[in-house]
């Protein structure tokens, strides 16, 4: 039987109507933090969306303001959606776990998506994001306030977000390259999500 965080795929394949409906018109609250980002991020760049969705809100801010994105997601209809919505930009259907397309990207976001990993497949991303950084490239991804597995519930169905403690992020980071440059948790102005940003030293 495959483990909880193993069936969210399947799960954003089967409610990625709902998820869109969801997502796409509402307010771009994380527009704070992508300011953050954006700013180590050279204009016109080349960014990564790992867990892309639909294409909105996120990847629409990103291209909107010129970069250039390739948004990579496990969900076929979801990407079908931004396809259709930015045909200009690359879609990719892939795993992030195991992604390797021999580019570099001067930037890297892997925003409430890298959190529904668990810890051990979490852990293994941090050589991934290191292969996919260019000089400089920031990085920034939501994580879970403390070390651990939380079933949530999404469409009636369980909702599977993992986590490693700061410590432990904080060490991976290092160990790959990574400066961090800011780290919130449980953010009140950002739908208490746990943030963090880095740059590739």
């Amino acid at each position: 039987m495959p483990s909880e965080s193993e069936r969210i795929v399947e799960l954003y394949h089967r409610h990625a109507d709902v998820w869109d409906r969801l997502r796409a018109p509402g307010s771009l609250f994380e527009k704070p933090w992508l300011d953050k980002f954006l700013a180590l991020v050279p204009a016109g760049g080349a960014i990564l969306d790992l867990g892309c969705g639909a294409g909105l809100p996120i990847s629409g801010y990103l291209i909107e303001y010129g970069y250039k994105v390739t948004g990579v997601d496990t969900s076929g209809p979801l990407l079908a959606m931004s396809r259709s919505r930015f045909p200009e930009q690359e879609w990719i259907a892939a795993d992030m776990r195991t992604l390797d397309i021999g580019r570099r990207f001067d930037g890297i976001l892997a925003w409430d998506s890298f959190f529904h990993l668990c810890p051990e497949d979490q852990t293994a991303m941090f050589p991934v994001f290191r292969n996919l950084a260019g000089p400089h490239a920031a990085l920034m991804f939501t994580s879970g306030p403390q070390h651990g597995s939380v079933l949530g519930e999404f469409e009636g169905e369980p909702l599977y977000h993992g986590s490693l403690d700061e410590g432990e992020y904080r060490s991976l980071l290092s160990q790959n390259g990574f400066d961090v440059v800011e780290h919130v948790v449980d953010d009140p102005s950002c739908g208490e999500h746990t943030i963090w940003l880095a740059q590739r030293a």
